[in-house]
Order: C-alpha cells, then structure tokens, then sequence
C-alpha cells in the first residue's frame, strides 16, 4: 500500500499504514456480510426438512432485497451520527459489537425470532461501520491527487471483495455440510476477527477520526432522540397491524431510500455552508447516483433472481458432489478481486488520461447488460431443461468484472467532489446508491417469478445497455460540473 501512495513528510507514515488496517478490517466485515446474504435466500426458501423456512420465492426475494437495502439504508443514520454524535473511530468499533451479536443470535436462535432479531441487529451494526470506516480512509487520503486516490481506493474495494469472497467460500461450504446455522456462526466468527484487528490498527489513524466534526447541541440531542423513539414506535404498529409483509418489504425500502436521497440532495443543495462549486459538482452528481443505483440493482441481482434461477434450473452436481449454493454469488466477487488490481494498475499509469467517472459508469452499465444478454441467449438453448453449471460461472464472471468502473470509482468520486460541510454524507450518499440497487433486486427477483425467464433476462439486458448508452452520451456536460473547481 505505501508503493501506491506519497509519503510526503515523517508524520504521514501511521496515517498512511492505517489504510491498510482499515482495509483489513472491512475485509472481515464484509466476510461477515457477504457470508450471511449468499446463504439468506436459499435459508428462505428451502424445507423445513432441509433446515429452511420454506417461504414463497416472492417472500424470499422481498425479503432478501429489503435486508440488503436496509443495511445500506441504514449507513445514512450511521453517517449522521459519525458527524454529529459519536467520532467515527468509535462508531466502527460499536457497529462491530453489534454485527457480531446479530451473527450469534441467528446462529442460536431458530425461525423467524431468530431472523428478525439478527438481521435487526446486523442492519444497525453495520450502518455505524460501514460509512464512518471509509470516511476514515477518505481522511488518510485527503491530500492525494485524484489519480492516487482512485488507484487507494481501489486496493480498499480489492480488500472489499476478498471479504466477498472469503465469507461465502466458508460460510456456503459449512452450510452445505453441516447446515444453515453453522455457516452463520462463521460470520460471526469472521466479525469478531475484524474487531480484533480493528482495535490494533486504529493506533495509526489521524487525529481527524477520533474527533465529531460537528457536534449535536444538547437540545436537538433530545430531539433526535424523540425521533428516533417515534420512529420505532411507528415500525411496530405497522408491524403488528400487517402492513410489513414480506412481498412489501422490498417497495418500502425502495421508496424510503428515494425519499432520503430527496432529503439528502435537498438540504445539500440548499445549505448556505456549500459554495458555488460544490453546488455545481452535486447536481451533476445525480445521473451518476441514478446510474450506480440501477447498476447494483443488476448486480445484487445475484442474491435474488439469479439465486431462483440456480433453486429451480441449474444443476449443481459436480461429478457427484453438490457444488455449495453459498459459493455462486462468490464467482462474481472473486471476478471483481482478480480484475481490480489491474484496473488500479491502468488508471495509475493513464493518469489524467484515464477514462473520467461518467464514461466508466457507462462501461460498467453496457458491461453488466452484455452479461445478462449472454445468460438470456444460454436460457434460451436450454428451454425446459437444466442450465449446466459451468454457464452459471461464465455469467457471474462477467458481472462480477463489470464491478471495477462503478465500485472503486464511486467510492473515491465521493470523496473527491464533497463539499467540505457534509463530507460524511456524500459518502453515505453513495452507499445510498446500494441502498437503492439491493431493494431494487428485491423488486426485480418478484419480477422474475411473475415473467418467463426469457423476458426477464432480455428487459434487464436491453435496460442496461440503453442506460449506459445514455450516460455516455451527455458524459461531457457531466463531466464540466463534476469536476468544477477541482485542479486535476
């Protein structure tokens, strides 16, 4: 990591080996959550008899949709609460505690006391990690050229998906043997690791991460609180009164993630704190977070419709052993940790002549729909009969690789374009855009089970080639606001 960046001045050295704290311990957070979802669904939909809860498919997508959209809904409290409440250091360590709760309470507890009361504690958790750690890794990087920035960021991405990777190969392989409950444990296992390590490397941050930048003032403190109290009050009325189905969860999510990126988008834009600059690079930030928002929505695709697709169509015998269903989703992020150092390599050496953000999102979004293309043209050979498994590894291959010009990129774009007042929620704003790609492919895995596979695959293609078209087609007024003001 320190071959990537400049060690201007002795004092830079712990702040600089802090990255590579930070990335490991994400690494284990995200083995924690990606063990988790790559099992959720089939846990949804399996037998009792197979140690399931033998829900419908349009239950198990909704829900599976909502919980994914959830945890990154929720990173938008845990942005707020960095800034305001509690130091982002701290918050790390607190939504660690509780991710690794949650992991324990689903590998104890059984049924649906158990889902509720671990995805419940793991939504929480990780909404105080998730965007108060890469806020940190924004601090370490603050005074590295656009270029080092993006080539950091995408060995922290690279340390993203090898815990993609990771968590699943364990978590699918234990749950394939000895059962759903025990492949939870083991993301609890990975979390607590995380922990460890975090509380070591911590030592090397800067000054910067321990501090609340803007502190809350004792009065609104006890309004946030009342807020918070009401809130909860509501979901538990709605509750009990049957309004949080589990074929709704995944709209609920939808429109509450629109509402708060509105709310977002709002109030940055109207704040007298934010000059004309930062104004300017916001707004032309909106076609990108639209872009990014519907590009993960394709890719978690991968936890709902194509994880129907692979329980009723895809043969998963391996010379007659049962390939885990938990490693499928891992293909695609084991792409993604095979390609991004390359692409970290290519966007050093291009320097300011690599392709800018709006063209890489186009990429990304015509990249993901040739993927969907070729998985339409294999259902189609194979109508009425098995998918071989081998055309299950090729498709999530290419999704997975797709992931290298929107991932990395709009991590570091939301650090770089930031105005200064609300940098901790241009961050959340961004995992805001997986907040709205998870809940979307909880709609589009209840739209899989309403359609033939055939059209599903050839909307989904067709939607994101056009979309990317798009994108790069007004890419250089974007482009013009994108960067206004910022020397690059």
């Amino acid at each position: 990591m320190e071959s990537i960046l400049d060690q201007r001045v002795p004092s830079q050295k712990k702040e600089i080996r802090g990255v590579g704290g930070m990335a490991f311990t994400e690494l284990w957070e995200r083995f924690s959550f990606y063990g988790l979802q790559s099992i959720l669904a089939f846990y949804l939909l399996y037998e009792l008899s197979e140690g399931g809860l033998a829900l419908p498919a349009a239950a198990a997508a909704g829900i599976t949709g909502a919980y994914g959209g959830s945890v990154y809904l929720a990173q938008l409290l845990g942005a707020w609460a960095g800034e305001r409440l509690i130091s982002p250091r701290s918050m790390v360590l607190g939504g660690g505690i509780v991710i690794a709760l949650g992991h324990i309470t689903l590998a104890i507890a059984p049924g649906f006391v158990g889902l509720c009361s671990g995805l419940a504690m793991i939504i929480f958790g990780t909404g105080a990690l998730k965007t108060n750690i890469t806020s940190i890794v924004g601090f370490i990087l603050d005074k590295e050229p656009a270029a080092k920035k993006d080539a950091g960021f995408s060995y922290f991405y690279m340390a993203i998906n090898t815990g993609a990777v990771l968590g699943p190969l364990t978590t699918g392989f234990a749950q394939n043997e000895w059962g759903f409950h025990f492949g939870f444990g083991l993301a609890a296992v990975g979390m607590i690791i995380a922990l460890v390590q975090y509380v070591y490397s911590s030592r090397f941050l800067p000054a910067r991460a321990s501090q609340v930048t803007r502190p809350l003032p004792a009065g609104s403190r006890r309004r946030a609180a009342a807020i918070a109290l009401a809130a909860i009050v509501v979901l538990a009325a709605a509750s009990i009164a049957g309004l949080l189905k589990a074929e709704r969860l995944s709209t609920i999510v939808t429109v509450a993630c629109l509402v708060a990126a509105a709310a977002y988008f709002t109030t940055i834009l109207k704040s007298t704190k934010v000059n004309a600059f930062e104004r300017q690079r916001v707004r032309s930030y909106l076609p990108l977070f639209l872009a990014s928002s519907l590009y993960f929505g394709l890719l978690f695709a991968k936890f709902t419709a194509i994880s129907l697709l692979v329980n009723d169509r895809v043969d998963l015998t391996v010379g007659g052993w049962s390939f885990p269903v938990g490693w499928i989703t891992m293909i695609s992020s084991a792409s993604g940790v095979a390609m991004l150092p390359v692409a970290a390599a290519v966007w050093k050496r291009m320097g300011s002549r690599q392709p800018k953000a709006g063209t890489k999102f186009a990429i990304g979004l015509v990249h993901i729909g040739l993927g969907f293309a070729y998985i339409l043209l294999i259902s189609v050979a194979h109508h009425g009969s098995s998918i071989p498994f081998v055309y299950i590894v090729i498709f999530m291959f290419i999704m997975g690789s797709s992931e290298i010009f929107i991932g990395p990129i709009g991590l570091s774009l939301a650090t770089q374009i930031a105005p200064k007042a609300f940098t901790a929620q241009m961050v959340a704003i961004n995992f805001l855009t997986l907040a709205l790609g998870s809940s979307l492919s909880g709609l589009l895995g209840q739209y899989f089970t309403i359609v033939s596979n055939d059209v599903y695959f050839l909307t989904i293609a067709l939607g994101a080639v056009i979309a990317g078209l798009l994108l790069y087609a007004v890419r250089k007024p974007v482009h013009q606001g994108l960067y206004a003001g910022i020397e690059e």
